[in-house]
Parts: C-alpha cells; structure tokens; sequence
C-alpha cells in the first residue's frame, strides 16, 4: 500500500510564540512544518511550489498575506492557503476568499479546528491530483494509468518501482530522504531497510537509463533523492 510523505506545511506568523505552537501542533499531527515571519520569506518559500499547504497569517511585515496571496495565484501557484487573521469581519473573510484563498481562520481560533482544515484542504487537493499525471520535462508519470513515459517512449516499471518514482516525481526538486521512501512505498513493512530504497532507486535508474532519462533521479548524498528536469537543471546523476 502506498503511503504519502508527510506533508509540508508553511506557517508564515509574525509573532514567535503562534509559530512555536503552529509548529509543535503540527509536527505532532505528522505533518512537516517550515516557518516564515514575514511576508517576503514566504512568498520566496511560497514560490518553490514544494508545499501541500500554506498557513498565512494576513498582517506580515514586508507584504501583508493578501498580497502574497495575490501574487502566488497571479504566478500560477496553486498551493491551498489558509488564511489567518484577528479581523473576523465579512468583507475581510470575502476579501480573502475572492483572492484565491481556500479557507480563513479567525484568531483566537481552536487547534483541533486548524487541522480539521488543514487536512480538508489536503483531502481536497489530493483528490483534484490523484488520478492526474506528474510531470517531469518530458518525464510523464501517468497515476491514473500506473505507467511512465519519456518523449512518449513507455518505461516499464514494476509496482513498487513505480511508487518510488510517484513520490519523487510528486516533489520536483526537492530532496526526498530514504526513510520518507520507506514510510511512503514500504508503509509498516518490517523488512524494508534503508539498503532496500537504495536497490529500489538503482532498479528505476536503470530503467529510466535505458530511454535516455537516467539523470532525472539523483542522489544528494547524505540526504536523499531528488527528481529533477535535466534539460532544465542540467546536473549530472550522482
């Protein structure tokens, strides 16, 4: 069974103490939390399109989260937003929402009801993805049809080979540790090592070599693996 990696979340907070607690909250939720205090880090984090949600506190310094709210879905990024305010007027909620935001929270708002949400927006934005298909440059990793092709020649992939490459295709450019790998393809599998993810990796090298796309996976050497466009991010495989 295919298990997801935790997903990542941005809490953009100005004060220190929300994004302490944003933070603990929802590492202890299994979630991967990366903070920002302010509006200019996290339109440049924002932007990287490698998070599954945004948490956005509206009054930031640098940019308020209407305006990187605007210039995100301005550039095509699609990422759900929650937003986060004291201002619990309707015209500042409808504001929000006819910016492109998928939910707005009002401080001081309930712990359980912010990952009630965060996790709809989740549900909701993995349903839209699910049966899509996962682009790489010309790598395309078809979900709903469970098959690979680069410059439309097939690459033949066993199941498992082809859940490594889901997941690492599902975060372009960003590295994806072993033991993600192994939560994410192997679930509780007791006689998955780390050795194991890395037989996996050569396995869909190998096969990716084979039509000419071998450098798309690389290795980040003590860290992980990354997916990446080699014709737009020419780097040799590792």
């Amino acid at each position: 069974m295919l298990r997801r990696v935790k997903p990542r979340v941005l809490v953009v907070d100005d004060e220190p103490g929300v994004r302490k607690a944003l933070r603990r909250g929802l590492t202890a939720e299994g979630m991967e939390v990366v903070p920002a205090a302010d509006g200019h880090e996290a339109l440049r984090l924002a932007r990287t399109g490698t998070f599954d949600v945004l948490l956005l506190d509206i009054m930031l310094p640098g940019l308020s989260g209407y305006r990187v709210l605007q210039r995100l879905r301005g550039e095509g990024v699609h990422t759900p937003v929650l937003l986060i305010s004291a201002k619990d007027g309707e015209v500042d909620q409808a504001d929000g929402l006819d910016l492109g935001a998928d939910g707005y929270l009002v401080k001081p708002f309930s712990f359980v009801v912010l990952v009630a949400q965060v996790r709809a927006v989740l549900r909701r934005a993995n349903g839209s993805r699910a049966a899509g298909a996962l682009r790489i440059g010309p790598l395309e990793v078809d979900r709903g049809a469970r098959r690979v092709r680069w410059h439309d020649e097939p690459v033949p992939l066993s199941p498992r080979e082809f859940a490594l490459l889901e997941v690492l295709a599902g975060r372009p450019g960003t590295v994806v540790t072993k033991d993600e790998l192994l939560r994410a393809v192997w679930g509780d599998e007791q006689a998955a090592t780390r050795n194991v993810v890395e037989v996996y990796v050569g396995y869909v090298r190998r096969k990716l070599d084979a039509v000419g796309a071998g450098s798309v996976v690389r290795t980040v050497r003590g860290h992980g693996y990354v997916a990446s466009d080699p014709e737009a991010d020419p780097v040799s495989s590792a």
